[in-house]
């Protein structure tokens, strides 16, 4: 399975970052094909909402930056998971803006599916989506249950499913071996 890791953790000396490169080396011993993206070290200028990637450019940013990596890598996978640590109740200002460029990776074109408008896939595969969070001193499970609950919306909206949600509160490794066991 191709496994890519989106790290979202802006701080290379976080403790978060060490456990993201335990959890992929653990994926790696289970067989996975791993690739972590650390966001911080790429240039994302942000999605402007100019709609240029589904009309000057279809399917890649008009601005000349990484987010095309990180678009290529997404499609390319079976499996990625959206890692960040919690900073006032939500996942990091970065991996939001990574995911916002991923927009080229869908249609303009709306359809209706399940009596909800959702854009037209772009792509005959798209892969599964998997949230890995690290809880803040202030996080509570309110805070936990709402990230879920938009990140599952956004796999929705990717044209996927979440199928893990998890915390590090376990061990990297614990946490790598679950999702073997669902993968």
């Amino acid at each position: 399975m191709k496994t890519t890791i989106l790290n979202g953790e802006p701080d290379a000396d976080a403790p978060f970052d060490a456990y993201l490169r335990r959890f992929a080396e653990r994926l790696r011993a289970h067989g996975d094909e791993v690739e972590m993206i650390d966001l911080r070290a790429l240039d994302l200028k942000g999605c402007s909402g100019c709609w240029g990637c589904w009309v000057k450019t279809p399917g890649e940013c008009v601005k000349k930056d990484d987010s095309a990596l990180v678009c290529r890598a997404v499609v390319a996978s079976d499996l990625v998971v959206f890692a960040s640590p919690i900073i006032v109740g939500f996942t990091s200002a970065l991996l939001k803006r990574a995911t916002d460029q991923l927009i080229p990776i869908v249609h303009p074109y709306i359809t209706i599916q399940g009596g909800e408008m959702h854009h037209r896939a772009r792509y005959d595969h798209y892969p599964r989506i998997g949230l890995l969070l690290s809880p803040g001193a202030d996080t509570d499970a309110e805070d936990l249950q709402i990230t879920e609950c938009m990140w599952s919306r956004t796999a929705r909206n990717m044209k996927s499913r979440l199928v893990f949600t998890a915390v590090a509160d376990r061990t990297a490794e614990e946490v790598a071996d679950g999702l073997a066991a669902v993968a």
